[in-house]
């Protein structure tokens, strides 16, 4: 006859390792499904901060043709203080005209994400202006790349 242990068990058989192995998976996929959420908040801080500068380079890029540089940044500047970035580079490039060119924006956010802590977000964004060769009311559109 087989000898038993107190809990009726024969020495050495692996009773209970089912729940260890189910706790260590459910401990793995809760990791997974962490490193995941941080991952995913670090690219929509990303794609923010992108689209900020976007905006931000439109607005100088309207102002070409209408005034200085200094209301060409300012524009920008403005853009990107409302949406919470600021404004690290404004490089206008203005054609001989006067009237069209592009506009460099560089923007930089802070973000806090869980898990990782404060961090700053920067992008840049180009966009230009066109004249028009049609009437002089006529200022022609913005573009962005």
């Amino acid at each position: 006859m087989m000898e038993r242990g107190p809990r009726g068990r024969a020495p050495g058989t692996d009773a209970g390792s089912a729940t260890l192995w189910t706790v260590a998976a459910m401990a793995l996929i809760a990791l997974l499904v962490a490193i995941g959420a941080v991952r995913g908040a670090a690219v929509a801080a990303r794609h923010r901060t992108e689209a900020i500068a976007d905006a931000a380079a439109l607005a100088a890029a309207g102002r070409i043709g209408l005034g200085t540089d200094t209301d060409i940044c300012g524009a920008a500047a403005a853009t990107a203080t409302a949406a919470g970035a600021r404004v690290t580079l404004c490089r206008p490039e203005l054609g001989v005209d006067g009237r069209s060119g592009t506009v460099t924006v560089a923007v930089t956010r802070p973000v806090s994400i869980v898990g990782v802590g404060g961090a700053e977000v920067s992008a840049w964004s180009r966009a230009g202006r066109v004249a028009s060769h049609g009437s002089s009311a006529d200022r022609g559109g913005t573009q962005a790349d």
